[in-house]
């Protein structure tokens, strides 16, 4: 397990410095990296999934 609060705030800190960049992280992608981070998939699905999805 990971400590939620910790992730969320990470996850901010990266949406803003993204945003600077222009890139932005979907609600989808965080999904994703809750479900690796909760060992529910392991690294190469995360990467297939990844690969799948479209690039906006």
């Amino acid at each position: 397990m990971f400590d939620e609060e910790m992730f969320k705030f990470n996850i901010e800190n990266i949406q803003n410095d993204l945003a600077i960049e222009g890139m932005e992280i979907t609600k989808s992608d965080i999904e994703m990296f809750k479900m690796f981070a909760n060992e529910e998939i392991a690294m190469p699905e995360l990467i297939q999934m990844i690969k799948e999805k479209p690039i906006m």
